[in-house]
């Protein structure tokens, strides 16, 4: 595993961050040649002086301005090799995960990759777990290369765009530059993202998400491919176990939550909110 570039924009992380890049660099420990660059982008916290905490092995750049497209931009310019991957500074990595993900690229045809996600619940509450339990049953999750904050590509890949375009949803129009062929979830390596405590966080977060989605339809409506009929398809067969029942009504609820946002989101020209979950970003105990 050799001249790999990871990319992690970085807004505010300053309690994630150490955890974030103490993984990759584990992940990475056996293997030279990774260069990880972290762009601390409008940072009111001392992010970027975490990040230098772990010297030459991480290059740190900051900006005055607060915007994951910028970051990921400059930190695109700075980095040089491939596979290239593209990280949020909340994700923590198993050992091992990125020489997986670097064997998947080498396959014929497959231009994109992602690990597999694992939703860590761990003392969050029921109606939490109620909604996650079912998202992780739509086919969004259960197809190639999901976009929640992971994703690398190869050489190859990376041609498939110029610059990140100015939206909401940078992974999910990474996502669709690829067929379901060409792209991979490679199911014997995990991350981990770690859910809010409440259902209005989830609401919030959902809502930039789903935001994101509605935005690249209107931008890019030669890309997009509606899943849609594969979600009702998947909640009836759910709804068929009345076990199931009590965390559909859950995730039914953010869902009609979310879009009723979205419409009001649009309806107000609030293009640039970024929603977000400080309580998943709390620090590690020491």
């Amino acid at each position: 595993m050799k001249n790999i570039s990871i990319v992690i924009p970085a807004y505010n992380e300053a309690t994630v961050i150490r955890r974030c890049l103490k993984s990759l660099v584990d992940s990475s420990s056996n293997n030279g040649g990774v260069q990880i660059v972290v762009v601390a982008n409008g940072c009111s916290d001392d992010t970027a002086d975490r990040a230098r905490e772990f010297g030459p092995s991480v290059t740190v750049i900051e900006t005055e301005v607060g915007s994951k497209i910028h970051a990921l931009n400059l930190g695109d310019k700075a980095a040089k090799g491939f596979p290239r991957f593209y990280i949020d500074a909340d994700i923590e990595f198993e050992n091992g995960t990125l020489e997986k993900l670097c064997n998947a690229l080498q396959q014929p045809g497959v231009l994109a990759v992602a690990p597999r996600m694992v939703v860590n619940c761990e003392n969050r509450p029921w109606i939490v777990r109620a909604y996650y339990n079912v998202w992780l049953q739509m086919p969004y999750c259960r197809s190639g290369m999901i976009g929640s904050g992971v994703y690398g590509v190869s050489e190859e890949g990376r041609k498939r765009f110029a610059e990140f375009p100015q939206i909401t949803a940078d992974d999910g129009y990474v996502r669709l530059l690829f067929s379901s062929e060409e792209r991979q979830t490679v199911e014997s390596c995990t991350f981990a993202i770690t859910p809010p405590k409440v259902l209005d966080k989830i609401i919030d977060i959902k809502t930039r998400s789903h935001f994101g989605n509605e935005e690249l339809k209107k931008l890019y409506p030669e890309l997009w491919t509606s899943d849609e009929a594969s979600h009702r398809l998947a909640i009836l067969k759910l709804a068929i176990n009345p076990l199931w029942w009590p965390s559909l009504a859950v995730y039914l609820y953010v869902k009609f939550a979310v879009r009723r946002r979205v419409r009001e989101r649009f309806r107000r020209g609030e293009i640039n909110k970024w929603e977000r979950d400080d309580s998943s970003r709390e620090e590690p105990a020491t």
